[in-house]
């Protein structure tokens, strides 16, 4: 390895090349089959796209790696893309955010849902971008398998006795008995239902014929719930084979590749991803991209790939996927048949989602422009708070990235303020969202390898609420140093936005997408606080002192309580107070306060 200024006296061999800035930041990573010709081509008095005349104005130095072949090159480029995440490379847009199915190497695997894959032994399913579909089938798995959820096996534990886990932890199945169930969910997992189903008919034939009728029985309901999932299943093929169906579709700024998973002949899946800096890419181009770093580590590699169009690198691609998959791997690209309608229809996919991105971005720079704030507001975080009299007060904090919902960023916080004082209230989470924030990025700048979820800031923060909401927070965010995020409040009743240092407020048209954008995310902050309140007054009724009262049933209970407002409240009050809620009379509200007095 070597560092230099000027590109001179680079060896002419195979290897990557690494582009800094004055800062040392990575800018660009390349792969050359020779590194003195390719490095060289950077250097020209006319360059051959403006995204390299503007990366070659930031550069400083040049970092190089020899390689032995360019297939080496090749995979060292897609890690170090995936590392460094250098701002002129075309890239997979935020990859980690996906989550995964995780089957566990142990004795007794676990199925899991996981963001992070590593070398670890297991298999690995995904990515999958619905994280609520994920869990109903992962929910749906385990009670068909009957697979261990616990980590410490500390059982038999409640899963197994309400049936859903076969407790290998008491020994209640061998290690073979316990591989077989997994097995068929690996085999799930990879489309083979009629593999599943010819195990499991088997098995119950063997059972019947030794007068395991439970236990026939049981395999006989995981048939049909099996046979279920496959009459759900709209599209069949002809040819029984492991593919995947990669299309993209460009505009100037980005590109949404989608994937259609074909296993055994059935489409078992449909995953969208973005790819950032193509300007003036070619879609050949897009799409080499995105295979070298949508299959660079433990993903499974499917037999075929059918793509949109021939792509840069082609052979190397090729011989790289042989070697992770240990089986043959061919890219071919239809111009007829199933496979050709096949992937028109990705390529249809691919285009509805980057015209509904397209919408979104210009949703985004018309706010900008009516907000008059520095940049496109990408990472918008909302709050809402949600209380009745003061009662059980919870506050949301919902984020949307590029108008769609983050929301494995979404916060839920229990206001501590009492009293019904919404202006405190909202203090109170604003100061505790971005305090944390703070925190969170001193703790980063100390290690900067750190991952901390809360510590990317906001390019708008929105306010449920009128001037005095709007004024609380820029309250807050000055105590904080945070004066450089923009803040607003949107009022509920003629969907006013209020900016700092303007008395009048900002009224978009009816029509305008950027004000249904900021409809839709005010809405969903509400949707979070109120289902948070009604989760916590649903706790507060069902764990309550009441219920050891004699006399005093559910509907008794829920009337004290409404009429009340709290435990607490009920405590505060005399005999007849209590006797004037309906169906308490005198002799019941004593039984009442004497026992709440007691306890």
């Amino acid at each position: 390895m070597d560092q230099q200024n000027y590109p001179e006296d680079l060896p002419d061999k195979p290897g990557i090349y690494l582009m800094r800035d004055s800062e040392d930041k990575v800018l660009y990573v390349g792969k050359a089959k020779s590194l003195k010709i390719r490095v060289r081509s950077y250097f020209k008095d006319e360059l051959d796209s403006p995204k390299t005349t503007a990366m070659m104005k930031q550069f400083h130095s040049l970092e190089y790696i020899v390689t032995d072949t360019e297939k080496e090159a090749l995979i060292l480029e897609s890690n170090l893309i995936k590392k460094y995440l250098p701002r002129y490379n075309i890239r997979l847009k935020d990859d980690k955010r996906y989550p995964y199915i995780k089957i566990t190497k142990e004795t007794y695997p676990r199925i899991l849902i996981t963001r992070r894959m590593t070398n670890d032994g297991s298999y690995y399913y995904g990515p999958f971008t619905d994280v609520y579909a994920l869990r109903r089938m992962l929910k749906f798995l385990k009670s068909l398998f009957k697979i261990r959820e616990c980590k410490n096996m500390n059982g038999p534990c409640l899963n197994y006795q309400i049936n859903l886990c076969v407790a290998p932890c008491n020994n209640k199945i061998s290690i073979k008995d316990y591989q077989q169930l997994v097995d068929k969910a690996n085999l799930f997992f990879q489309g083979k239902y009629d593999d599943i189903i010819g195990i499991q008919i088997k098995m119950m034939t063997e059972a019947a014929a030794n007068h395991e009728f439970e236990k026939a029985a049981v395999l006989r309901d995981q048939i049909d719930s099996i046979k279920a999932i496959l009459e759900r299943q709209k599209m069949e093929f002809n040819r029984q084979l492991e593919q995947d169906v990669i299309a993209c579709s460009l505009n100037e700024d980005f590109a949404t590749v989608v994937v259609f998973s074909v296993r055994d002949g059935k489409i078992t899946g449909k995953n969208d991803f973005l790819m950032s800096f193509v300007q003036r890419t070619s879609p050949d181009k897009v799409l080499s991209a995105f295979l070298k770093q949508y299959y660079t580590g433990p993903r499974q590699v499917p037999s075929e790939l059918i793509l949109q169009y021939h792509v840069e690198d082609e052979e190397l691609i090729v011989d790289w996927l042989k070697e992770k998959s240990d089986d043959d791997v061919t890219i071919k690209v239809p111009e007829e048949g199933m496979e050709y309608r096949l992937i028109r229809m990705v390529v249809k996919n691919a285009d509805i989602i980057r015209n509904h991105q397209k919408e979104v971005k210009g949703a985004l720079l018309d706010l900008k422009t009516y907000l008059g704030i520095p940049k496109i507001p990408r990472r918008i975080e909302a709050f809402d708070i949600s209380n009745i009299s003061g009662k059980n007060a919870v506050a949301s904090m919902v984020v949307f990235e590029d108008g769609s919902p983050k929301k494995n960023n979404y916060r839920r916080y229990k206001i501590e303020t009492t009293g019904p004082d919404d202006y405190a209230m909202m203090k109170e989470v604003l100061m505790r969202r971005y305090k944390k924030l703070v925190h969170d990025e001193e703790e980063t700048q100390e290690d900067p390898n750190l991952k901390v979820l809360d510590s990317r800031r906001p390019d708008l923060i929105v306010v449920d609420g009128g001037k005095g909401q709007l004024n609380v927070a820029l309250t807050v965010l000055k105590l904080l140093n945070l004066t450089n995020i923009p803040v607003i409040g949107l009022a509920k009743e003629f969907e006013h936005i209020f900016i700092p240092d303007v008395s009048t407020p900002i009224i978009l048209p009816p029509d305008s997408k950027a004000l249904h954008l900021l409809q839709r995310i005010r809405d969903e902050a509400h949707r979070f606080a109120i289902n948070y309140h009604k989760k916590l007054r649903s706790k507060e009724v069902k764990d309550s002192l009441l219920d050891h009262i004699n006399g005093v049933g559910p509907k008794r209970k829920i009337l004290l309580l409404k009429h009340f407002g709290s435990l607490q409240k009920i405590k505060e009050s005399n005999i007849d107070e209590i006797s004037q809620v309906k169906s308490i009379n005198q002799n019941l509200a004593l039984k009442i306060y004497e026992y709440i007095h007691k306890s």
